[in-house]
């Protein structure tokens, strides 16, 4: 416990894991209403977020920093955005942040060869694919101190999902369902107990509920800039409260400990 009643998500620092640097991308699509967001549901069996509903994404690799380093155009956080692109790929099958818009056979080839561990960039080369890495807009970043067998410091991404996207297809392995529903929709399922997110993941939701177009997003992520988001926990008249900042654009700050859902 630190000063005020204030501690790290109630762990002792040295207990704390060294975050893994990650990047996850929240797709969106036009709907009849509010934006629609592609969501996955991890597989039961997962070390982190188990059975869970995530924005797609995972750790940033070698193969992604060498990438970036060669096509990354001086943009600082070029292998992030190439994990978000790469890991929707994986885990989705949805083409997103490319130069021209691949047809749905390309993107399963592309699919195909990363399931085999084929290099990403050694793919894209083949198939003539080229990444346009300013279609991702930086929208948050976490960095939770909690001790979790798995702790991410992970970039969230915005970017829209091209036209012709087909639907999403979870891969069987690390999700096992994926479905396109606006945030409001997604918390008042998970509300409901028809589904489970963790606390960033809520709270990136409803921050996203508050906009009715992904250019508000857009323009509300570009106005605030990226934070570095690390959550704490608080007593407040004899209870533990998990707390984030209140002036990052987050319209809820504030969880009882008791009721947060984490990795």
């Amino acid at each position: 416990m630190t000063d005020g009643g204030r501690s790290d998500m109630g762990e002792a620092e040295a207990a704390i894991p060294e975050a893994v640097p990650a990047a996850t991308l929240i797709v969106t699509r036009r709907g009849p209403g509010a934006p629609e967001l592609l969501m996955m549901e991890r597989a039961a069996h997962m070390a982190f977020a188990a059975s869970a509903l995530v924005f797609p994404g995972g750790r940033i690799d070698a193969g992604d920093r060498a990438l970036a380093e060669r096509i990354g155009d001086g943009i600082e956080d070029a292998a992030g955005r190439i994990a978000a692109i790469r890991e929707t790929v994986e885990e989705t099958g949805i083409g997103v942040g490319f130069v021209e818009p691949p047809e749905a056979s390309i993107v399963a080839t592309l699919r195909a060869g990363l399931a085999a561990e084929e290099p990403f960039g050694a793919l894209l080369d083949h198939l003539g694919l080229g990444l346009a890495l300013d279609a991702l807009t930086p929208f948050a970043r976490w960095c939770p101190k909690m001790r979790e067998p798995r702790r991410f410091d992970t970039f969230f991404y915005l970017a829209e999902a091209p036209a012709n996207a087909p639907p999403p297809q979870a891969d069987g392995k690390e999700a096992v369902g994926a479905h396109w529903a606006s945030a409001a929709e997604l918390i008042a399922e998970c509300d409901a107990g028809r589904g489970r997110i963790i606390f960033p993941t809520r709270r990136n939701l409803e921050r996203l509920a508050q906009f009715g177009s992904i250019e508000e997003a857009r323009a509300d992520a570009l106005r605030r800039g990226i934070h570095k988001v690390e959550p704490w926990v608080e007593e407040r008249e004899g209870r533990q409260w998990v707390c984030i900042p209140d002036d990052i654009g987050y319209p809820v700050t504030a969880e009882l400990l008791e009721h947060v859902k984490r990795g």
